[in-house]
Order: structure tokens, then C-alpha cells, then sequence
């Protein structure tokens, strides 16, 4: 198999240089972080491996880990938490979805210098609410009016927080009104051609819309760089400002949609979508509890995208400042558990996936439980081989060829 390098330098290559550059740069600053910007050497290897236990079919969010639940505003503009990225959903082994998740306990909890045991403890603690949710066979969603201990603590915060706090932090005020602020250290100037084509693209995506944006129009534009994963691929954001209501604005994400990472390693066979921003909202729409608000699909130049309001309300929970309390990471996993097995009694039955009965089933036998913890051990350990050769090479500078 080729080297840590080749692997990562192969699969980046695609996405636009400097930015690349930019997520070789997050991926060194801690084996968490290496983690998430590789999801595609998890499964290059997870293909080769010994086969994992038998699971149902499942819809997946594919990149399943501690990061990537969060909070969010939605359509009905209450404040939830759930899974919040789908960029490499796809319809695969349940298993798969487990085992990248509690992998990801045994890495964040060895970059939070807690000790394995404590990190064995959770990801049984996983498994076991995984499978209790999956045996009750109704899937459940989390908002503040329901939500326990530290996760409600977390969403009455963020809920609490204004649409004109997040405007002022990403804004500067001109002439002619706000405008996207270039010196925030995520948004980068764009060029003035392909400013006009996007406000043009988007002005007319909006009267198309089916959401109530109808009445709202592109003041500004800015490329903006956010994840770890996904940094590398185009993504702008967008300030529109409402043409009935006097200082009203909404801030729109767009982002590249490309393959999932997945996708060569399936077996199962996939739907036919017109787009992969098309699959990445279907698979969204399906496992979260309620969508997101502005979720749509366009297609910008030949490239794909997926659009969706940015808020003051999304956020994820902060493991560093919990990692001395037991109570609080105990009932965040609890819920990431229950959010998970119930993404999948949500979205089952639906083009090929397991219906809820084979879920049940699957939640009753825990046997396979075993083989999940001790693949993610295991191979815990192979990223930390991984992150120090990756951090080799970086400090060596092979890292800063891309041309």
C-alpha cells in the first residue's frame, strides 16, 4: 500500500491548492483534527480489513464522529441537536457508521490525554444506548424543551443567541449598508467576475426557492473557509438582505458537493441522483429530525452545491471543557448514541435501506458490539502510527509542494 503521504496528496488532489494547503495546515495541529481530515484512509482500510460483524443496510452520514453533531436552527426556526454533516452520506453496512464513530472516541479522548479506559467506558456506553434506542423502534430528536443535564444547558445557551450578533461579527458597515468582512480570518475576496456570476446565480436560485427567502436579494459575497474535511472545496457565503423589511438580512452558506468518499468501497447498490448535492440533501433530509433551514441544491458552473442558512445557533459541544466531568460526557454520548440509532429508524425503508424490524433486531442482538470496540481500538492506534508519520512529513516540509 502506498505511503501516509501518497494516500493523502492522491485523494486532495482534486480540491483547489492553496486551500489544500490550508487543511494540511489544521491536520497538524492534533491527532483529533488529523482524524477528521482523512476520513477517506479510515475506509480505504476498513475495506481491507478483517470483515466487520453483519449489519443492516442503513442510510449513513459516513463520517460519523464526536464533531460532527451539533446545533442547529430549522425550517420551523426552533433550535435542535443532531447530526449535522452529510457530505459523504451513502446507504451502507450500519457497522460502518459505529465503528467510524466510536473510533473517533478512543482518538478525541487520546487528544484530551484521558486514558483508554475512560474511552472504553464511553464507547460502551455507545453501543449499548445505540442498541436500546434501536430496540424501542421510534426514532426521537433533541431540542431544549427535552434535552437533559449538559446538552440542555448547551441548547438554551445557543438558543439564546441573536441572527444580529453573528451579523455584526462577520460585517463591516459601508455606504451603502453591511458588507462581508475580508479581514475575518475565515472569508477570502473574491474575484469580481465570479462575484457577479454567483449574485446572479443565487438572486435567481432564490425566486425558484421553495423557502420564504423569495423576497430577499445578494448584497455580498465572500469564498469561505470552515470544517476540516472539507476544506479545499469551493464554498462562498452570502449576505442577502430583504426587500420588504428594513435592516433584516440572512447569511447563506454554499458549498461544493463532491463524491462520497465511501462510494468505492460499497457494495450495495445506490440510487440514481441527479446531483451529489442532491444526495447529500436526501440524505439529510431523511436521517435528521427536522431540515435545516434553506436547505436546497443548485448547480453553479458544472459544480454542484448544497445551500443552507448559516446561524448564530450552530455550534458543537466543547469536549475540552467537559473532560474533567464524568456526568457530562456520559450524557452526551448517551445522546449521540440515541441520535444516531434513531437517524436510522428515521430514514429506514427508504431506497434499499433496512426497515425498522431488521433495526430492532439488530439492536436486540449484541453480540456484534465486541467485534465493534475492538476494531476501533485497534484502530485507534493505527491512526496515532498514521498522525505521527503524517507530522513527519509535514514538519519536513512534503506538505508544501502543492503546486
Amino acid at each position: 500500500m502506498p505511503d501516509i503521504h501518497q494516500r493523502i496528496t492522491t485523494f486532495n488532489a482534486a480540491l483547489l491548492p492553496n486551500m489544500v494547503k490550508l487543511k494540511y495546515e489544521l491536520m497538524a495541529q492534533n491527532i483529533f483534527a488529523f482524524y477528521r481530515g482523512t476520513c477517506h484512509l479510515f475506509y480505504e482500510d476498513l475495506a481491507v480489513a478483517k470483515p466487520l460483524p453483519p449489519s443492516p443496510v442503513a442510510w449513513l452520514c459516513g463520517d460519523l464522529h464526536i464533531e460532527n453533531f451539533g446545533s442547529y436552527k430549522a425550517d420551523n426556526r426552533l433550535v435542535y441537536f443532531d447530526l449535522n454533516d452529510f457530505d459523504e452520506g451513502i446507504l451502507g453496512p450500519a457497522a460502518w457508521e459505529l465503528v467510524r464513530m466510536v473510533t473517533s472516541i478512543f482518538v478525541a479522548f487520546e487528544n484530551l490525554k484521558l486514558n483508554e479506559e475512560v474511552a472504553v467506558n464511553m464507547a460502551d456506553l455507545f453501543l449499548k444506548n445505540y442498541s436500546a434506542t434501536l430496540i424501542k423502534g421510534k426514532a426521537l430528536g433533541l431540542d431544549p424543551r427535552i434535552a437533559k443535564g449538559i446538552v440542555c444547558t448547551f441548547l438554551t445557551a445557543v438558543e439564546k443567541r441573536k441572527q444580529k450578533e453573528l451579523l455584526k461579527k462577520l460585517t463591516i458597515v459601508k455606504k451603502k449598508g453591511p458588507a462581508l468582512s475580508i479581514d475575518h480570518e475565515k472569508h477570502f475576496e473574491l474575484d469580481k467576475s465570479l462575484k457577479k456570476q454567483l449574485a446572479k446565480h443565487i438572486n435567481e436560485w432564490i425566486k425558484t426557492s421553495e423557502h420564504d427567502s423569495h423576497n430577499f436579494e445578494v448584497m455580498d459575497s465572500v469564498f469561505r473557509l470552515a470544517g476540516t474535511g472539507s476544506v479545499g472545496v469551493k464554498r462562498y457565503l452570502f449576505l442577502l438582505k430583504s426587500l420588504n423589511t428594513k435592516n433584516k438580512y440572512l447569511l447563506l452558506d454554499m458549498k461544493q458537493a463532491r463524491a462520497s468518499s465511501l462510494k468505492p468501497y460499497v457494495k450495495i447498490k445506490q440510487p440514481q441522483w441527479d446531483t451529489e448535492a442532491d444526495r447529500v440533501m436526501a440524505v439529510k433530509q431523511r436521517m435528521q429530525n427536522v431540515s435545516v433551514a434553506l436547505l436546497g441544491s443548485t448547480v453553479f458552473n458544472g459544480d454542484p452545491y448544497i445551500l443552507q442558512e448559516m446561524q448564530p445557533t450552530e455550534d458543537r459541544i466543547n469536549f475540552e471543557l467537559i473532560k474533567d466531568r464524568q456526568s457530562y460526557i456520559n450524557q452526551v454520548i448517551h445522546d449521540m448514541a440515541m441520535l444516531t440509532a434513531s437517524a436510522q429508524l428515521r430514514s429506514s425503508g427508504r431506497q434499499g435501506s433496512a426497515i425498522a424490524d431488521e433495526l430492532i433486531a439488530f439492536g436486540q442482538n449484541t453480540g456484534w458490539h465486541k467485534g465493534i470496540l475492538n476494531y476501533a481500538i485497534k484502530y485507534a492506534r493505527q491512526v496515532k502510527l498514521d498522525y505521527q508519520a503524517y507530522m513527519k512529513d509535514y514538519k519536513e516540509g512534503k506538505y508544501n509542494s502543492i503546486k
